[in-house]
């Protein structure tokens, strides 16, 4: 091995990113699809002139937003952050921004080191749609009862199995999951927000979840219902997915 190989030290750079995911296929790199990771990875490796693998904290779907997604990758370039920062900035798309860069320690893994994540959903409430947030929020035309909302929203915090929330084709045999917390806000006149956090969560979960609550909301059903649901661990028994556009992922904690 050459020397300049040998001596080459590698750094673990962590970032800090939100986007927009309205054009994305999610974050994972797919075939013939444009994707987050595929975005990122690309864009720093022309910054470093290095094969870059971008290691999320978690996989976002199709139209899914995020504020604060965090995710790291290794290098060996001797670019200070700041001007990483700057560089790789300046050649991701108008939708995709890096907020923060910085060096970590060698052992730290976004995905694996992770103990909680914090999603939120927007649902857009009121009589008339709106032009501006139909890539961001669920428009229902319905009034929806706040209060229902939020009594059933309680009765799923803790430790339980979401298979009754969790994608028909999930493919993952462990579908226990903890929520420590459920809060569902009014922002102004017409914007409901249902934040989300858990330790983990399966394939459509979050979304899931909020079609459970809209309809609690519409009267449809009640949180007996919403507790024989997830009792009877089958998503055939539990209600529609609620569209992509509205969810962001808020927050990783570690």
């Amino acid at each position: 091995m050459p020397k300049e190989c040998r001596d080459v030290i590698m750094r673990n750079i962590k970032i800090i990113l939100e986007y927009d995911g309205t054009r994305y296929h999610g974050w994972q790199r797919q075939a013939n699809m444009i994707t987050i990771q595929q975005v990122l990875e690309e864009s720093i490796g022309t910054i470093t002139q290095e094969a870059i693998r971008v290691i999320g904290s978690g996989r976002t779907d199709a139209g899914v937003h995020a504020v604060n997604q965090v995710a790291n990758f290794k290098t060996g370039s001797k670019i200070e952050v700041k001007n990483l920062l700057k560089g790789i900035n300046s050649l991701l798309p108008y939708d995709i921004v890096i907020k923060e860069v910085v060096d970590v320690n060698a052992a730290f893994h976004a995905r694996y080191d992770t103990r909680s994540k914090v999603y939120f959903y927007q649902i857009y409430n009121r009589p008339v749609r709106s032009a501006l947030y139909r890539h961001y929020a669920w428009y229902i035309r319905e009034p929806l009862d706040m209060e229902m909302m939020r009594e059933a929203a309680a009765l799923l915090k803790g430790t339980f199995d979401f298979s009754s929330f969790c994608a028909s084709k999930c493919g993952i045999k462990n579908h226990v999951r903890k929520v420590m917390n459920i809060d569902i806000e009014m922002n102004g006149r017409c914007m409901i927000n249902i934040y989300i956090e858990a330790d983990g969560f399966l394939k459509y979960m979050v979304r899931n979840i909020v079609g459970a609550l809209v309809d609690v909301g519409k009267g449809k059903l009640s949180s007996l219902d919403l507790i024989g649901i997830l009792e009877a661990k089958d998503r055939k028994r539990a209600s529609i997915t609620a569209p992509a556009c509205g969810l962001f992922l808020k927050e990783v904690r570690y």
